[in-house]
């Protein structure tokens, strides 16, 4: 489950970090985003609606946008992606996000926050976003540099996709998204301290296939718990 980057058409041109932001989904194939507008994330939209490639896909709530980024991922293949503003729009985010990473579901969140100069001063609608989701991600970014934010992306797709897939927050600073920079795609993405497992464990498969043959009526857990009996 992994979205294969293309090298964009542009390089090397100056933009803003909230076109670079969109230049760098679209390097990375994304076809379809889901999210909530709202105040940090809010330049991001302009280059998002000017894209021929990525549709945006307006949801009610930020939780809806992750669960949506879920479905998608599990209907294409692909990599989900939902994107919301700071604070509350953030934190609306979390249920997705661990019920993505519990089921092992590759999903992008992308997240705006207060400019960087306010992180960490109990600014309005400031929250610590990546301190929140660190137990229910594979890995979080906080981006305060715009130049950052092509690398952070591609390291961000990079990690949800590989080894056993799971959710990866991109939390981004609203001064990144409005401060000018030079796109320039990575030329290769350096991870040195990660090494997934990409190879399954045959012995392991061979038990859990013994375990499943010698089963006598399994019950499978439903939503509920592992109580069988329906429920209203």
């Amino acid at each position: 489950m992994a979205h294969k980057a293309q090298p964009p058409v542009r390089s090397a041109v100056e933009v803003t970090g909230a076109q670079a932001l969109i230049l760098s989904l679209e390097a990375m194939g994304v076809d379809t985003v889901f999210g909530l507008p709202g105040g940090a994330i809010l330049p991001a939209y302009d280059p998002l609606m000017d894209s021929t490639k990525v549709r945006h896909i307006l949801v009610r709530h930020e939780q809806g946008a992750g669960h949506a980024a879920e479905g998608y991922a599990a209907a294409t293949g692909k990599i989900g992606v939902c994107m919301a503003t700071s604070g509350p729009g953030a934190t609306n985010l979390v249920t997705p996000i661990a019920d993505a990473y519990m089921d092992s579901v590759p999903i992008v969140a992308i997240t705006g926050q207060v400019t960087s100069r306010s992180i960490g001063t109990d600014a309005f609608q400031e929250a610590d976003i990546r301190g929140i989701t660190m137990p229910i991600t594979k890995h979080n970014y906080l981006v305060t540099d715009a130049d950052e934010i092509p690398r952070v992306i591609a390291e961000a797709f990079h990690i949800a996709g590989t080894g056993r897939p799971g959710p990866v927050l991109v939390d981004i600073s609203k001064d990144a998204l409005q401060s000018k920079t030079t796109f320039s795609w990575p030329p290769k993405i350096a991870l040195p301290g990660y090494h997934p497992v990409l190879k399954p464990h045959a012995k392991q498969i061979r038990e859990a296939a013994k375990l499943i043959l010698a089963a006598r009526k399994p019950v499978p857990l439903c939503r509920w718990g592992s109580d069988p009996r329906p429920r209203p």
